[in-house]
């Protein structure tokens, strides 16, 4: 807990005493493991609005809302949808980035206090490996795939190279595009946070003046704004469960991030920076994202006369449906560009730190965060967006293991801890437990496996209707399960 001598400066970020740093620093922990002082830390307002404003135009989060088509949504519930979805993202990024940018810690870190310094190794696996080399395949494929397009406007007949051949279920074509989308995300991320830095202030605004360039030409195919906000491709009832279902997929796709949104807000200059500045940024970014999905969807509808939102290649078709090669290459590249950048911030170095922070022996930041693309790929995540099903399936596993997470990290914090971390029994010499016996905290652990258990189990006993509910509200399920059994038993105990 913040002790005696720690004090909060004027802008709520502790100040950690020097003889305690130093204490903490000559037990082994690396600087990229340590708290960051006030004195250090960059990041103002403006930044944390830019976070993710590039990372959120990226192919796979267009081909999840794509689907939400297929469930009946119209054009105005999916926008309705996604920018519910902006409010509760950012809405978590703030509650959960709280701790770290007062304390300047990161997630694996934060995660101690929750789970213990043994019990910590099991969510930050989940968080670091599991989903980000779940997630960098899923995203990588879904770009190569677009990215087969603007190689076929550039070299025609790009897609009959190989003449059917596929390689472990993959065509020739799209797996030639998976490894440049591979190797370009690779180099970008081992050029360091240096150039991760300048990559995302710079990717950002070129992307935002290529969508909005589409959004108009998108527009004027589909006949104008009243002909988008009426696209409406299948007239079935919707219900307030599933239109919370959609919410929850989009949410889902952005679990990750919510888990270790620490790792960004550790670097805020003050509480308020990223209390202000993830709100606006998601907002502002999910409008203009919002309008694109419509608009690219009526406009192949005014295109084609006929829209299968089923279809794994809608969305690409839809983007061909601007009808102007040009653009259609440039809106791609920025696509992908905006998906490189959430394979690198929101995979990668997630597995980076995650790797690094708990087996600091075998792994560094760039050897972690290596891991999880190459095991990523050898996972064939071209199965996972083969259809609509599928994408759906690995978003209820997503939602049900980052939701309990989430759940038990927020319990934690504001209510048993009350917004205070001990520093102390996180930062322990090699060895040592921590505050629980054998350095496990069982309820935190038991919570997370029995949430986990009880969010998924609705995709396998389909027979029992509440389960399949449960499930289908994967990562707000999970979320409550694992925060309502966290504060439960935390009193009890107490």
């Amino acid at each position: 807990m913040v002790t005696e001598q720690e004090t909060t400066n004027p802008d709520g970020l502790v100040v950690i005493p020097d003889a305690e740093y130093d204490t903490y620093a000559s037990r082994g922990y690396s600087t990229e493991l340590l708290p960051q002082r006030p004195e250090e830390r960059t990041w103002g307002v403006l930044n944390y609005v830019t976070l993710w404003m590039g990372p959120i135009h990226n192919i796979l989060s267009y081909f999840t809302v794509v689907g939400f088509f297929a469930l009946g949504l119209s054009a105005v519930q999916v926008i309705a949808a996604i920018l519910t979805a902006a409010i509760v993202v950012s809405t978590f990024y703030v509650l959960n980035g709280w701790a770290a940018a007062t304390y300047g810690v990161t997630f694996a870190m934060q995660l101690r206090d929750t789970f213990g310094v043994r019990g910590s190794v099991f969510p930050a696996i989940i968080r670091g490996l599991v989903a980000g080399l779940v997630f960098f395949g899923v995203g990588t494929i879904a770009s190569a795939k677009a990215l087969d397009i603007v190689l076929l406007q550039i070299f025609p007949g790009y897609l009959e190279i190989g003449r059917g051949t596929r390689i472990l279920g993959l065509s020739i074509p799209t797996a030639i595009s998976y490894a440049i989308m591979f190797v370009v995300t690779v180099g970008l991320y081992l050029g360091g946070r240096a150039f991760l830095d300048k990559f995302a202030k710079y990717s950002a605004p070129a992307v935002y003046v290529l969508i909005c360039i589409a959004v108009v030409l998108a527009v004027r195919n589909a006949g104008g704004v009243g002909d988008v906000l009426a696209f409406h491709p299948v007239n079935t009832a919707v219900t307030p469960l599933a239109f919370v279902t959609c919410v929850s997929m989009l949410v889902s796709n952005w679990a990750g991030p919510i888990v270790n949104i620490g790792d960004f807000t550790r670097n805020a200059k003050s509480v308020r920076a990223p209390a202000v500045g993830f709100p606006v940024g998601m907002l502002v970014s999910y409008v203009l994202f919002a309008i694109v999905t419509v608009a690219l969807m009526a406009s192949l509808a005014a295109a084609s006369g006929n829209v299968d939102p089923n279809n794994p290649t809608i969305f690409v078709d839809a983007i061909n449906s601007i009808n102007s090669p040009v653009v259609v290459v440039l809106l791609i590249v920025a696509m992908n560009v905006g998906a490189m950048a959430f394979a690198v911030f929101g995979n990668m170095l997630p597995s980076g730190l995650q790797m690094t922070a708990q087996f600091p022996k075998v792994f560094s930041v760039m050897t972690g965060g290596l891991l999880a693309a190459v095991v990523g790929t050898l996972i064939l995540p071209w199965k996972f967006v083969e259809n609509t099903t599928m994408l759906f399936f690995f978003y209820s596993f997503i939602g049900s293991m980052f939701g309990p997470i989430a759940g038990i990290m927020l319990a934690s914090y504001y209510f048993e801890r009350r917004r205070r971390l001990d520093l102390d029994s996180i930062y322990v010499a090699p060895g040592a437990p921590g505050r629980y016996p054998g350095g496990i905290n069982m309820r935190a652990v038991a919570v997370l496996i029995v949430s986990f258990i009880i969010t998924m189990s609705g995709k396998f006993l389909t027979g029992v209707s509440v389960l399949v509910t449960i499930n289908n509200l994967a990562f707000f399920s999970g979320l409550v399960i694992g925060f309502v059994g966290y504060l439960l038993l935390s009193r009890r105990s107490a």
